[in-house]
């Protein structure tokens, strides 16, 4: 196991259905914050992480209640990662300050592929697009 994986995995266990919904609420305004990411090297982010948080949102408000819970904690932590403006690599370092926002989306991704490509197929999303690479 990756340390990004097992570090998302420590990190989604504190992930409570409070958490889960308190983030829920913030989301809408967080997807705007995640389309003014500029990250050349990980061109995928951005879809990655609107791709999580629109899981998330179906999740939370109950429209899509077969993504395992598990999958969906692990969502919120990248979500809440990805949005912090302190983490690992700073994201204000050229090139490489989302180096570790896009490991952690990508562990989240390739942790829960199945769960994920299942509701990708019900939203309506393009499950290639989103793909797991950075």
């Amino acid at each position: 196991m990756s340390e990004f994986a097992a570090y998302v995995i420590h990190g989604a266990a504190k992930v409570t259905p409070t958490v889960l919904q308190r983030v829920a609420r913030h989301l809408p305004a967080w997807k705007l914050e995640f389309t003014q990411i500029a990250a050349p090297k990980f061109p995928h982010l951005v879809d990655q992480l609107e791709f999580l948080a629109d899981a998330v949102e179906d999740f939370a408000e109950g429209a899509y209640q077969d993504l395992p819970y598990y999958a969906a904690a692990q969502a919120v932590f990248a979500l809440t990662y990805a949005h912090k403006k302190v983490d690992i690599v700073p994201d204000l370092i050229p090139d490489s300050g989302r180096a570790d926002d896009s490991s952690v989306v990508r562990a989240v991704l390739i942790s829960n592929e199945a769960a994920f490509s299942a509701y990708a197929e019900w939203s309506g999303a393009d499950w290639n697009a989103i793909t797991s690479k950075p």
